[in-house]
């Protein structure tokens, strides 16, 4: 499914024209173009997130490290 570049409606895809408000819809080509590069966008993101969850866990141990070196002074 896909949503109208006009006004939201959800339309079918492969639509040319919206049925609510007539607005012409992009072509399929250009829709699959979009939705790779949302796929790379959300991949790089999931990678990030990943790589800062790593950084904070790794800056969490160094803490606890810390603090179990000020204990035994």
């Amino acid at each position: 499914m896909a949503f109208c570049t006009t006004c939201g409606q959800m339309q079918a895809d492969g639509t040319r024209f919206c049925r609510f408000c007539g607005g012409q819809q992009p072509n399929e080509q250009l829709i699959a173009a979009l939705r790779r590069e949302a796929e790379a966008i959300r991949f790089q993101l999931q990678q990030l997130q990943a790589q800062q969850m790593q950084a904070q866990q790794m800056r969490q141990m160094g803490y606890n490290n810390q603090q179990q070196q000020q204990r035994r002074w």
